[in-house]
């Protein structure tokens, strides 16, 4: 996880998998955050939630919300964006953990409860992701597959 708030500051991340990437920013406060998780639930490893809360969905996301608040953001103004969660073992049909959708579900009751929308998302597939965010603009920009969009 990172949070920052400098105009000109480049947030990226890589391999989203089954990970989801999640993106927070304030466009008047000019902050950004970018959060990379791999599991949604920490109870399954207490001892690593401690070590690395940033690593669960359950754990993670408050800790980003909390960041971002805290060098200025405001709730009533946060853009949130997700990627990743997608199934790159195969077919979907064989994903018997289905950790990508766990993940997304996860993140989405967890917005949901805390009444914060999400403004875009590109989640599922089975292409891995990589997603930046330019904290002065808040474009989140997605590469896969060997093409860019704009998320």
């Amino acid at each position: 996880m990172e949070v920052c708030s400098g105009p000109d500051d480049l947030l990226i991340t890589h391999a989203l998998g089954s990970c989801l990437g999640i993106t927070v920013h304030d466009p008047v406060a000019c902050v950004g955050g970018l959060l990379h998780v791999m599991l949604p639930d920490s109870t399954i490893d207490v001892g690593k939630s401690a070590d690395n809360p940033f690593m669960f969905v359950d754990t993670g996301v408050p800790a980003l919300f909390r960041t971002c608040y805290a060098a200025g953001a405001q709730k009533a103004r946060v853009v949130v964006k997700v990627a990743g969660g997608a199934c790159v073992s195969g077919a979907e049909d064989q994903d018997f953990f289905q950790i990508g959708r766990r993940n997304f579900a996860a993140l989405r009751k967890l917005l949901w409860r805390n009444g914060v929308l999400l403004k875009a998302s590109d989640v599922g597939g089975g292409q891995s992701r990589t997603m930046s965010l330019h904290v002065g603009t808040g474009e989140v920009l997605l590469r896969t597959g060997g093409q860019s969009f704009r998320l």
